[in-house]
């Protein structure tokens, strides 16, 4: 008999109780396979239990049926709670407990609770790991890195030994394994997580995608692993890449180019993501990136012909001759190609750009959604952005940032970029100590938990499988996902460029450290994959196809521009005469959309003031009188839609307006939910999409362009909360929207809305800042107008699409102009017969205006003006009786109306000219308008060649900000361009 008491019994095997019993199963069915796999005191505990081995590992095992146990949801909490993945009891733990029982084994409560806080021990490094493991990857190819072991990562600082490292532990199937000892689990977790390939991704939320990260690269055989044919495929593209680069070395000496050295591993990468994607239903991939490796990209992923390039390296044009435009450097031009991987055909689309880095970012993504609204594709799978990033430029560059913003947006997503950093150590000549906070540039991408991939640049292996993974994750998930390829620059930031100046320490590294080629080369040779030497005869037939292809080169020509195809072929370049555009609509037309914007659905609960203003709608179009800027508008927007033409409005709060003048979402009042009336016109009509879009300036205008760059089908438009704000996206008007036709061959139709006009508001919400876009104006690059009658601005946005060639439009719009009493249009001012007027006449010689003008002979002074102060001086002249000075408006500043202002000045020979303008005399149209007209007084003959102005002095800041200052100086300027001396 034994000598214990019940209650010792009952105390030695308490452990078995609830969960622990499934863990001590666990445990003896390892002893039954290998008893030294046990603590000794475990061994000791089922030696006596005398169990039959067979029995034991079956009573483990489970059923056949029964759920294996392969997630748990979070592994640390699971340990500390006692909630183990399978919380059943199965009967060989309740057989163990009997049987111990009987027995009166004293196994202590210490020994199980060291084997508990060994699991939990373990799973806790474990998760240290997949957070920090990163930090000690081998992911530098200089080894510069700095290399401080994290002591979250070392065994020691959780209590294990060196004579620990070999005790299995119970971690329940996390790495795929039941029991491990911490050898084998730091074996595991230091290849998963500090090798060449290095996941960050704890810092996402969502635990399905955790998940499935972790389990596509964790654990058992999942190790990277290439087949021969893969790995002969990474090595031609290296091949391809370092060997493109040297023929441009040797043949160019200390030219431009911007080369790939360093980082070729980026070729098979992009190969990779295009072949992926394919098999996953891409038909798009539209590619935004910087001048580093874009040769490289154009020649080895787009498949742009080798002579091609070497003739412009030669001074050729990358433009037939016939067609006109300025061009750009060889390391600003885009492309589009097909490639075709196992079958599947893939687009591919090079955006063109500017030396601005990261400014192609949002135009990229503009282009992608696009793409996917034509595709008619809500999950957005059909079309994948990649934008390539250098390291200082996607962590310094705040475009960046605002893009990530976007990306989970409604109107603005485009289910997930994948970003590649050519993560070079180093900006032109600065190191990341002073150009960045972060430890990594990618950290920006953490803001929207975007999955991010390090890997080292000279294991092609691990880049090309990042590259996979991360476009599985695109196509499942719709998000941004990042790879991160530590690399570096052979030859500094340009090949004229001197590194040693700056980066000594790193350029000697540089020079002695072999070429990622190089590497590779002398891996597969020693796993046998190809012979010593053949890669001698790989470079070789390589270069002679690239002499072959440089000779060719020297008589290339481009026989077609790269432009007007696709959607674009029904359009043409701009011819010499003005088209003015059929942009009247039919009165049934106008009825249409009429009766929708002043229908709300039965029953529904909208806001008191809105239900005024719809009736004040319906009073316009029962009299056919009185509409206003805002129905104006509408009608525009309306008219395309039922003429199959899609409408796009971006902005800041664009769906009510700033000013509350729009109201084209009508809100329910209980439910916030939005009713579009111009969605609701006809059965079979275009969509109408209006987006209060983030507050960016920079990105959203970036993005509507390159919308408007796949898309000349579609009236888009931005709109700037108030006209000044467009200098935060000042970089898109200058180096894309004004002068991308000229430079690239891209026309675009894009609609840009500029509140504009001196109302007392302050120097921040007055100009516009029309000059600057006056400035900009050459070659018929743009329109720059400030309409001044609801009609107007109609058809000038219906022209857009009723021209033959796609031009962008600078527009000031109005503010107070949007309620003004004299500010509207009639009926037949948008019907059969009417059209967009350059040049508008004075309202009283169309009798609507209390003043009887003398003939026009007798008129003593035009005043020429645009915009709001029209109706200033328009009030002011009635309220003075003054009949002899006229009131002329320019409607459209560029291209410039010489010939109609030509036919109206006609009129008035012998009268003064003066111009009049709100904004200082240093702003506005004043210094682009002076030459125009006085080449049109020449013209005529005028007894007056040069215009007066009249308008407020040269200033500083565009406005005052005191009510009382506004309202002198506008008085001032009103009086002068009215009173005429002597008289």
């Amino acid at each position: 008999m034994t000598e214990h008491s019940p209650n010792d019994i009952f105390h030695a095997s308490s452990f078995l109780q609830g969960h622990n019993a499934e863990y001590v199963e666990q445990l003896y069915a390892r002893y039954s396979s290998d008893p030294a796999s046990v603590d000794e005191a475990w061994g000791e505990f089922f030696r006596q239990l005398g169990d039959e081995e067979q029995d034991v590992r079956a009573e483990a095992t489970g059923p056949s049926w029964a759920r294996p146990s392969s997630f748990m949801a979070d592994e640390l909490t699971a340990a500390l709670t006692g909630e183990w993945a399978e919380p059943e009891v199965r009967d060989a733990g309740k057989k163990i407990k009997t049987k111990a029982a009987e027995k009166g084994v004293a196994v202590s409560d210490d020994q199980i609770k060291r084997a508990v806080l060994d699991s939990i021990r373990a799973l806790m490094i474990i998760r240290a790991y997949r957070i920090r493991g990163h930090l000690v990857a081998d992911l530098d190819p200089l080894g510069m890195r700095d290399a401080t072991p994290h002591p979250e990562l070392d065994p020691a600082s959780y209590g294990f030994k060196d004579a620990d490292m070999d005790r299995p532990i119970f971690i329940d199937n996390v790495l795929g394994l039941q029991v491990a000892t911490m050898r084998q689990i730091l074996d595991i977790v230091k290849r998963t997580y500090c090798g060449t390939f290095a996941l960050q991704y704890m810092h996402i939320s969502n635990p399905e995608e955790a998940a499935w990260l972790k389990e596509r690269i964790e654990g058992f055989g999942k190790e990277i692993q290439f087949t021969r044919e893969g790995r002969r495929a990474i090595l031609n593209k290296l091949v391809e890449a370092e060997g493109f680069e040297k023929f441009l070395h040797v043949k160019y000496m200390g030219t431009k180019r911007f080369g790939l050295d360093g980082g070729e591993s980026l070729i098979p990468a992009m190969e990779q993501i295009i072949k992926r994607g394919g098999a996953l239903g891409v038909t798009d991939v539209v590619i935004g990136m910087p001048h580093r490796g874009r040769l490289s990209v154009l020649a080895n992923v787009m498949s742009k012909p080798y002579r091609a390039i070497f003739n412009e390296f030669q001074g050729g044009s990358f433009k037939p001759e016939d067609v006109d435009g300025s061009g750009d450097v060889k390391y600003h031009l885009g492309a589009s190609s097909d490639r075709e991987f196992d079958g599947n055909s893939v687009h591919l689309s090079l955006t063109a750009n500017p030396s601005h880095l990261e400014a192609v970012n949002p135009v990229v993504l503009g282009k992608s959604r696009a793409k996917q609204d034509q595709n008619n594709d809500p999950h957005r799978t059909s079309v994948i952005p990649i934008l390539l990033h250098g390291d200082a430029a996607f962590a310094g560059q705040g475009v960046v940032a605002e893009c990530f913003a976007l990306s989970g947006l409604k109107g603005h997503r485009t289910g997930g970029t994948i970003h590649i950093v050519v993560n070079n150590q180093i900006g032109f000549t600065t190191a990341p100590h002073f150009s960045r906070s972060s430890p990594y540039p990618t950290d920006n991408a953490l803001v929207v938990e975007a999955p991010i991939f390090h890997v080292n640049g000279d294991d092609p292996e691990a880049v090309v499988h990042a590259a996979k993974v991360a476009t599985e994750f695109r196509q499942k998930f719709h998000k941004d996902v990042v790879i991160d390829i530590f690399c570096y620059r052979r030859f500094g930031h340009n090949e004229g460029d001197e590194p040693m100046f700056t980066n000594p320490v790193m350029y000697n590294n540089i020079k002695k450290h072999k070429t990622t080629l190089a590497l590779y080369t002398e891996r597969l040779v020693k796993d046998g994959l190809i012979p010593e030497g053949e890669i001698e005869d790989m470079k070789a037939s390589f270069q002679a196809k690239l002499n072959d292809e440089f000779e060719a080169g020297k008589e290339f020509k481009p026989n077609k521009a790269d432009w007007l195809d696709g959607r674009w072929s029904h359009l043409d370049r701009e011819g010499d005469s003005y088209q003015r555009g059929e942009t009247a609509i039919p009165n049934e037309t106008f009825d249409e959309v009429g009766r929708s914007l002043v229908t709300a659905p039965e029953g529904y609960p909208l806001h008191k003031t809105i239900g005024r203003l719809l009736e004040a709608k319906s009073q316009m179009f029962e009299t056919g009188k009185g509409f206003d800027w805002a129905t104006g508008e509408a009608l525009a927007f309306g008219s395309l839609l039922t003429e199959g033409y899609p409408v796009r409005l971006a902005g800041q709060d664009s769906t009510r307006g700033t000013f509350s003048q729009r109201h084209s979402g009508f809100v329910n009042q209980q439910t916030e939910e939005r009713y579009y009336p111009l969605n609701h016109i006809r059965e079979g009509q275009a969509h109408y999409d209006v987006i209060d879009s983030a507050l960016s300036e920079y990105a959203v205008l970036g993005f509507e362009y390159g919308y408007s760059l796949a898309e000349p089908n579609a009236l888009t438009l931005w709109e700037a909360q108030f006209g000044d704000f467009a200098n935060g996206a000042q970089i898109m008007f200058d180096q894309f929207i004004s002068s991308g036709e000229s430079k690239w061959l891209r026309m675009s139709g894009l609609v840009m809305l500029m509140p504009h006009g001196f109302e007392g508001q302050g120097p921040e919400h007055s100009s516009a800042r029309l000059e600057r876009w006056l400035q900009l104006c050459g070659q018929d690059n743009w329109i720059v107008a400030n309409c001044s009658t609801p009609a107007n601005y109609f058809h000038i946005l219906r022209r857009q699409l009723h021209r033959s060639f796609r031009k962008p439009l600078v527009l000031m719009t109005p503010k107070s102009l949007l309620r003004h009493k004299f500010c509207i249009s009639n009926r037949e001012d948008f019907t059969t017969g009417s059209s967009f007027h350059r040049v508008l006449w004075d309202d009283a010689e169309k009798g609507n205006s209390d003043t009887q003008l003398k003939a026009d002979s007798d008129i003593k002074r035009v005043v020429m003006c645009s915009g709001k102060v029209y109706y200033d001086l328009l009030e002011e002249r009635d309220a003075r009786g003054i009949d002899d000075i006229y009131l002329l408006r320019i409607e459209q500043f560029y291209p410039f109306p010489a010939i109609s202002l030509v036919k109206e000045l006609e009129r008035f020979k012998g009268a003064e000219m003066v111009w009049c303008q709100e904004e200082p005399k240093n702003q506005g149209a004043w210094t682009f308008i002076e030459p125009n007209i006085e080449w049109v007084l020449t013209r005529i003959g005028a007894s007056h060649k040069r215009p007066a102005y009249a308008g407020r002095a040269a200033s500083a800041s565009p406005a005052t900000g005191l009510a009382s200052m506004h309202k002198a100086q506008q008085a001032a300027l009103i009086d002068e361009a009215l009173t005429i001396e002597g008289k």
